[in-house]
């Protein structure tokens, strides 16, 4: 392991970046969108990112929760807002209750809590939906879908204040709801949420863990631990057509020469080519 670098990545034109090591630490950030997902020790690029969404209590997705919000109210910044399982609710709260009491500050922070199957409303153009990621903890990964509004056919080529009129005097609908379904992020998982879930395979991006690459840990001893095998992604091919692939959570075992070789070995070429691995913290020479 070698100095962290924080560049995102592209990820079909959105930036998507953080770090993410099997059992140390894992946050995936989107900045555009202002969140990250999970937060092991807290990066300092988390701290601008008032939305965060948990997919599991493990340690080394949210043992840095209390520093986020700590850090936040130091620097005069707003509360932020965290979607937690709906399994954590009360140990959460407890556990903001003991570091409230350790460090005499109020920690101020707002939650909403989720289970599979649900969803929030980030903001007017995008909405995250809850699915269940198999895991030995319970674990719920996000699909993220863009939301926009369509005018409905019979009303095109009308003045803006007509249909102004019809919807807000007459309460018509005038447009019809388009999703699309922009980004998945698993969580820790085993890989057959690919056959539960569809939209981990059909979303236009995948943020999706593969911690073991080769024989050192098998593809069973994997499932075991509730985690995904590189051998399980090469036999599931043909059902990530995804654009964009950013595979996260490599075992700490492995060096970035080893994942990137594993990666160009195990995998069809159409698949390849539309993976990235997130090596943040791994040396460029390992």
């Amino acid at each position: 392991m070698g100095e962290t670098r924080l560049a995102p990545v592209d990820l079909a034109g959105l930036a998507v970046g953080g770090i993410s090591v099997g059992g140390v630490e894992t946050c995936i950030e989107v900045p555009t969108w202002k969140l990250a997902v999970d937060i092991g020790r807290c990066p300092p690029s988390a701290i601008g990112r008032p939305t965060v969404l948990f997919t599991h209590a493990h340690m080394d997705h949210m043992g840095g929760v209390a520093m986020h919000a700590a850090t936040r109210s130091l620097r005069h910044q707003s509360a932020p807002r965290y979607v937690v399982p709906r399994e954590n609710e009360a140990a959460f709260g407890a556990l903001f209750d003991a570091w409230r009491a350790l460090d005499g500050s109020d920690l101020p922070y707002t939650a909403t809590f989720l289970g599979p199957g649900e969803e929030i409303e980030l903001s007017p153009a995008l909405v995250a939906r809850t699915f269940r990621s198999p895991h030995r903890a319970p674990c719920q990964g996000y699909a993220f879908y863009q939301v926009k509004r369509k005018l409905l056919p019979r009303y095109r080529g009308l003045p803006q204040e007509e249909i102004a009129r019809l919807r807000k005097v007459q309460g018509r609908e005038v447009t019809r709801r388009i999703e699309s379904c922009e980004l998945v992020i698993t969580g820790d998982t085993r890989a057959d949420v690919l056959e539960r879930v569809e939209a981990v395979g059909t979303a236009r991006r995948l943020v999706m863990e593969v911690t073991f690459l080769d024989d050192r840990i098998s593809p069973a001893e994997a499932q075991k631990m509730g985690h995904t095998h590189l051998y399980d992604i090469a036999e599931r091919a043909e059902l990530l057509r995804n654009e964009a692939i950013l595979f996260t959570h490599f075992s700490a075992r492995y060096s970035a020469r080893e994942i990137i070789q594993a990666l160009d070995e195990r995998l069809p070429a159409d698949l390849r080519e539309r993976v990235t691995p997130l090596l943040t913290g791994w040396a460029a020479d390992d």
